[in-house]
């Protein structure tokens, strides 16, 4: 199907802001980063900018986005091995600790900040921009879960899979993945407080061993 030229131009002016606030973000930092620094680098006025973005926290919500693009590209590394949907769960929460915990703050931004609850929309918009960031090839089954912003949208469509082997009770699958999440987001915020010094391995190791305890007690197959 043709773009109709409004749709490409929108498209390319996006990327352009896009690109531009995330080598920002590198540079300086998060907490540096300006509408008019932005503005400059993308070549563009400053007003600009609010044709297709709501505000300076929406455009940072998408260049953070491409933070995503080292861990969906890890997942087909991480999960090829996996004999099982139990063992592919904890492997795609494995591959997607080390990336977060390595950029906490952007990631944090992404899953439970502002726009984290209505993004999915926008999501597959920035996938539309940026198409080869997506997995699609070696692992297309994981193409849903990351089309889906929220993160607990993404955690039941992988622990759905489980439950279809016979792992869980479909009747625990919310309460599963809350846990799962709590966990998370536990070590996540400890990480941005620098509350522990750890490293990166040992946050990872720590915050998967932590739910493979958690779940046990849920699991029918052992």
């Amino acid at each position: 199907m043709k773009l109709d030229k409004k749709l490409i131009q929108k498209r390319r002016i996006m990327k352009y802001f896009i690109e531009a606030a995330h080598e920002l973000i590198e540079k300086e930092g998060l907490e540096l980063l300006t509408i008019r620094k932005v503005s400059d680098v993308a070549g563009y006025n400053s007003a600009t900018l609010y044709n297709y973005f709501e505000n300076l926290d929406n455009l940072v919500a998408y260049a953070s986005l491409k933070y995503l693009k080292a861990y969906s590209a890890d997942l087909p590394k991480y999960t090829k091995d996996a004999q099982t949907s139990l063992q592919s769960y904890f492997k795609i929460w494995e591959c997607f600790c080390y990336h977060s915990f390595s950029n906490p703050k952007q990631y944090h931004k992404i899953f439970f900040e502002k726009f984290s609850n209505s993004f999915d929309e926008s999501l597959t918009e920035y996938y539309s921009i940026f198409p080869k960031e997506l997995t699609t090839r070696e692992k297309k089954e994981l193409n849903p879960m990351l089309l889906k912003h929220n993160i607990h949208e993404r955690n039941i469509i992988t622990l759905r899979a489980c439950t279809n082997e016979g792992f869980f009770d479909e009747s625990d699958l919310f309460q599963i993945s809350d846990i799962s999440i709590l966990i998370y987001q536990g070590m996540l915020d400890r990480i941005i407080s620098g509350i522990w010094d750890k490293s990166l391995d040992e946050y990872v190791e720590i915050t998967i061993s932590n739910m493979k305890a958690a779940l046990e007690s849920f699991q029918k197959i052992k």
